[in-house]
Order: C-alpha cells, then structure tokens, then sequence
C-alpha cells in the first residue's frame, strides 16, 4: 500500500464521521440537551463521569474539560467503582455516564448502588431503550447510523460524536455561567494555554518589593541601592514623593559611555522620564509585545495613574507567557 492509499481512506474516514455525524445532530434532541446543561449547572457537588473501554477514555476527556472550563468534575472507572470507588459519590453529585451500547455489563452491575448515592443519574448513549438509559433522569441519546470502521465495528463515529457532545455541553456551560479567561487561567497554571490570560498584576515585582530613590540622590549611591535588590533598574521619586522615573542597567550603561561623573552627578540627570507602562489588568503576554517591541527589559505597571509594580522579561520568561 502507498502512502496515496493511506490518505485516501484517512479522507473517506473524515467524510463518513462527519456525514454520519451531521444525521446525527438533526436528530439531537434539543429539549434533552437543555435539560441535562441545566441539570448539571444546579448541582450543589460535583459531576461524576463514568465510562469503560472507548466509551470511558471519552468520558475522561469530557470530566477534564468540564473541570477546566468551571464546572467541577472527576471520572471514576466504574470497574473500581464496584471495589469501593462509590464511596467518593455524594447525594449531591451528579453521574453522567457515558455508553454506546447503553447495556455496559460494569455500569449495569453497580446502577442499583448510584441509585443508592444521588438521583441525579443523566446519560449520553446510543441506545434510547437500554438499561442504563432507563435508569437515567435524563438521557440524551447519541445514535449514530453507522461508524467509520468498514466493518461497523471499532468505535469511531461514535465516539467522536461522544466527545463533542461533551465539548457542547461543556462550552454550554461555560457561556451560562460567564467564565472568565482569568478563570481559565487560574485552572491552568502550568499550561502556556491558560497562562496567556494571566494579568501584568498577576506576575508583577510589587512596588512594595522595589528599589526607590530619590530624585537627588548621586548615580553612585542609585547603583548601590540597585546592586542590593538585584533586580536591575530602581524607580525614582520626585519632591511630591511620586513615582516619575525609572533608572535601569541600560541607564547606567549610556550613562558610564558618557564618562559622567557618578559620584557628583544625581540620578535626575540620566534617569528614563518617558518610560513605557503598562495597565495592571492587562494580559501579561502584551507586556512582552511592548517590551520587545521598545527593546527593553522592565515595563512599568500602573494602575489608574499611580505606579503598582514593574514586570520583567525575566518574569515572562519564567512563567512562559507566550
């Protein structure tokens, strides 16, 4: 087989999911769609997804994904779930199962014991007539008229139509509930995903932690208070003891090229009066952009007027803002 043939049966793939899967759709319904959507959102726990083989990767990806987008969620197998797993249950969560067949021997073995747990049972599966349907307060059903597989057998289509009924939901929810991307953010803080929505506050020197001198103190004694918090520029006060300035390393530099007498020059003379800022609920990443596109290394950060903090590159460069 060439490589031809193998791209020719991955297109035939695509078009039969998604053909089959656009069938599908027009028969979704909509009035089970809103109901398990405004279901989950009124829980006061936790929504528990469970599925086996296929079904239950499905089901995994979903739970992360609700999790992610606001609205908690764990996956539990139901195989360990019958070995004491249900203990994690609790009334007021509530269980999506996820099952082509609807008849999945693991999940139709342990219904009586969820039934025990909470009432609050909803499931996706293929079968409108099966058991775990039956057993469900809701149930919205996700038939699809044939799989991708030639044989009809691998679960392809119908899986695929799992997952973005559960990326539906998940998004449904999401829009309802109005989350945020500082939310999403905050669910992702070892991802450079969610980290593109944290905000200059978020990585920010705090003016607190800052070097600050006065505007009349010599560039000598500005490099020694520099040298001692290691951070590579200072900011400077005026006589209303307002932020007005920054001196940074660069400063210095141009300043030493200059051959100006450090000791007996104060730092009014050398120091960055026009210094670019930046508003301290802006995403962080944009920080980056100002800072490489003005080829400097500290942005300022201000909130209103007054001056909060200053954001470096090295601040960027280590949490991976891209």
């Amino acid at each position: 087989m060439t490589a031809d043939n193998y791209y020719i049966h991955a297109k035939k793939t695509f078009k039969d999911e998604i053909s089959s899967i656009n069938t599908s759709l027009d028969n979704l319904s909509k009035k089970d769609f809103n109901l398990i959507c405004n279901h989950i959102k009124n829980l006061k726990g936790k929504l528990v997804l469970m599925g086996v083989g296929k079904s239950g990767h499905i089901a995994a990806k979903i739970s992360s994904t609700l999790s992610s987008t606001g609205t908690p969620s764990f996956f539990i197998n139901p195989s360990e779930a019958s070995h004491g797993d249900l203990g994690a249950i609790s009334r007021n969560d509530g269980i999506l199962i996820i099952s082509n067949s609807g008849e999945t021997d693991e999940i139709v073995l342990i219904l009586s014991g969820l039934e025990k747990k909470t009432k609050n049972i909803f499931s996706i599966t293929g079968n409108k007539e099966s058991s775990i349907a039956s057993k469900s307060i809701i149930h919205l059903e996700a038939k699809v008229d044939k799989e991708a597989c030639p044989n009809n057998l691998a679960p392809t289509t119908s899986t695929s139509f799992m997952l973005m009924l559960g990326d539906a939901i998940s998004i449904a929810l999401l829009k309802n509930n109005k989350f945020s991307p500082k939310e999403f953010a905050d669910n992702h803080p070892g991802g450079k995903l969610g980290k593109r929505f944290l905000l200059t506050s978020d990585l920010m020197i705090d003016i607190k932690k800052i070097p600050t001198v006065r505007e009349n103190t010599s560039i000598l004694e500005a490099i020694k208070v520099i040298t001692k918090f290691g951070l590579g520029f200072c900011l400077v006060k005026n006589t209303q003891e307002d932020i007005n300035a920054i001196f940074t390393d660069g400063d210095l530099r141009r300043t030493l090229n200059k051959k100006i007498d450090i000791r007996n020059v104060s730092i009014s003379k050398v120091m960055t009066k026009s210094y670019k800022s930046i508003p301290h609920n802006k995403n962080a990443y944009l920080a980056r952009e100002i800072m490489s596109k003005n080829k400097i290394y500290s942005l300022v950060v201000k909130n209103q007027k007054k001056v909060v903090g200053v954001i470096r590159m090295h601040e960027l460069n280590g949490s991976r803002v891209f």
